[in-house]
């Protein structure tokens, strides 16, 4: 036993962030060495009965209070040694079985002690809640027995604090990642963790020096953070600059779709979290370049594999086969699943379902994913020369298919990116120009509003290319990188049509609004197509023979009307109502 808490590897919070309230340390020496034994008769009473513990710790008497909240238990459990157990991810529906089987051997002693267990799935769940200072004071467990996993966050834990200590006004983001994540972290595992640099305000100093000084800086934490932690896992740092991940993201690179997919912050400004919402969404869409890279995976694939040992083949085989088709999902708009869980099941779903490919085509895939499964079990020793040309002919097959798959997908989006455009640009004109047909909306439009330099050369020439890109398309003239750009064109005549629309609605809007102004009251009025309303309070009123009741959606129905007309009619009736009710006014425009 040491002979003080400093000395004890995740007793000292002086490390975590953000801090917890200091304690006697003392006093919690005392505490510990008296609850000892029969901690110890309960590690050994856990391990014999379940040996799938991954780990088993005490949390840090300073953070009891946050743990009670959290989980609601009793108040007087903040007098007790509250023990952190941690569990595999497929034992979770035995966790109530395991504590009510801690609870009892608990209370065959005297000791105050509260049990939690967990399993990583939900400590990575506390983390994505943003829930750190959960999470570090589960970090910072006393580790009692550890199969790596304590050791692997504890190291993780006191580099964050480290780092955000020293400038974390420059972090933005710290994210734990790989084995640890994926579950198979053991003593020596090398823990993969992700550090986001703010450089987005920068004016001392170039980008490139300042990432460079940092990750100097970073870097030296490394084996501070080793010797505290008292661990062997060899942490691995990543430093990227926000505007270059920004990048990365925007063009979806495949390392950063893996990153953000599987990645767990241990600390984040809002940047992480959003990132990962829409990576689950579908709106992080992959470039060209990246499906390109991702489908170049499968070239040269059968030439490699004839020239390796076992090994070798399978790898080639694996990934050759696996990594085209999760380009294949992205390119149809889903993010990337992993290959060896998901990726059947969402290859299934979007081409077999839907009908773009054939059935032998999935069942290959499913093939090759449990080959290399039974080569990673070691239940495949062996392969003999028939069955790997077998194997590579099948793969030759699968990924021409995939080839003619790649340009049905990218057909299929450029035929619903023309017909969006086109319709969104036509239905715009038409709510300018009455509806009309698209080659007497284009007439119109060059005479009315172009030559009248309501509109620029450039908007009637951006006009003409979508109409011209629709025609193509169906002639299937059109290319995949001249849709994109007049599909970046569009947005800017879209974006001038829908203003001069906004324009032109308000200005048909402030014709009809007048101000009454009364002796003791001050009135407003609207007047749109030949109706009059009356707004008194949260209520809306209509003007006829007499005043009455109305609503807002009529109001609004009566304003879309009045948008196409030129003029404001008011029927001179209204006035002789108004003053009945309200007495002599003026009227101001």
């Amino acid at each position: 036993m040491a002979s003080n808490t400093d000395s004890i590897p995740g007793m000292n919070l002086n490390y975590s962030k953000p801090k917890i309230p200091k304690v006697n340390p003392e006093e919690e020496k005392k505490k510990f060495e008296k609850t000892k034994k029969e901690i110890d008769k309960l590690k050994t009473f856990a391990l014999k009965k379940f040996k799938y513990i991954l780990a088993f710790g005490i949390l840090p008497p300073q953070s009891i209070p946050k743990f009670i909240e959290e989980e609601e238990a009793p108040p007087d459990s903040k007098d007790a040694v509250h023990i952190s157990l941690i569990v595999p991810d497929e034992k979770s529906k035995e966790v109530s079985k395991i504590k009510q089987e801690l609870v009892k051997e608990v209370q065959k002693s005297k000791e105050k002690v509260w049990v939690h267990v967990w399993t990583p799935s939900e400590i990575w769940e506390i983390c994505t809640d943003q829930k750190f200072e959960l999470s570090s004071a589960i970090a910072m467990s006393y580790p009692i027995y550890d199969k790596g996993i304590l050791g692997a966050l504890r190291v993780s834990e006191i580099h964050k604090s480290l780092v955000l200590q020293k400038f974390e006004k420059y972090v933005v983001s710290y994210v734990i990642g790989g084995s640890l994540i994926r579950g198979d972290t053991i003593k020596t595992s090398d823990v993969d963790v992700f550090v986001i640099i703010n450089d987005t305000d920068v004016k001392r100093m170039p980008r490139r020096e300042l990432l460079e000084r940092l990750r100097g800086i970073i870097y030296q934490y490394v084996a501070e953070a080793t010797q505290i932690a008292g661990v062997k896992n060899r942490l691995e740092p990543q430093i990227y600059l926000l505007t270059d991940f920004w990048d990365a993201v925007k063009d979806a690179h495949p390392v950063m779709f893996t990153f953000i997919r599987d990645g767990v912050p241990l600390y984040d400004r809002g940047t992480f979290m959003p990132w990962k919402a829409l990576l689950r969404m579908g709106k992080l869409k992959p470039s060209p370049e990246a499906i390109d890279m991702f489908m170049s995976m499968g070239d040269g694939v059968i030439q490699r594999s004839k020239k390796t040992l076992l090994s070798d083949v399978f790898t080639n085989i694996f990934w050759g086969v696996t990594t085209p088709a999760q380009a294949m999902v992205m390119l149809n708009g889903s993010p990337p699943p992993n290959a060896k869980k998901e990726l059947v099941r969402d290859f299934k779903k979007e081409f077999l379902d839907t009908k773009m490919i054939e059935k032998k085509y999935v069942d290959f895939l499913e093939k090759i994913v449990q080959i290399w499964k039974d080569y990673e079990h070691e239940k495949i020793k062996e392969i003999s020369g028939s069955e790997i040309d077998k194997l590579l002919s099948e793969t030759g097959d699968y990924l021409k298919r995939l080839k003619e798959l790649r340009k049905e997908i990218e057909a299929k989006f450029q035929e619903k990116t023309v017909e969006q455009i086109y319709g969104d640009v036509i239905q715009l004109l038409k709510d300018i120009l009455g509806k009309k047909s698209p080659e007497k909306l284009v007439q119109e439009f060059e005479k009315d509003y172009v030559k009248k330099a309501k509109f620029t050369s450039q908007h009637l020439r951006i006009l003409k290319e979508v109409i011209k890109a629709k025609k193509e398309f169906k002639k299937n003239k059109s290319e995949t990188h001249k849709i994109d750009r007049i599909r970046k064109d569009a947005d800017i005549l879209i974006k001038d049509l829908v203003e001069y629309i906004q324009r032109k609605d308000l200005i048909s809007i402030n014709k009809g609004k007048m101000v009454l102004m009364g002796k003791d009251k001050k009135i407003e009025i609207v007047n749109a197509d030949g109706k009059t309303f009356i707004f008194e309070g949260n209520s809306v009123k209509k003007v006829g023979d007499k005043i009455i009741e109305s609503t807002l959606e009529e109001l609004e129905i009566a304003l879309s009307k009045q948008k196409d007309k030129l003029q404001v009619e008011i029927n001179p009736k209204v006035f002789e109502v108004l003053k009945k009710a309200y007495g002599e006014f003026e009227v101001l425009f």
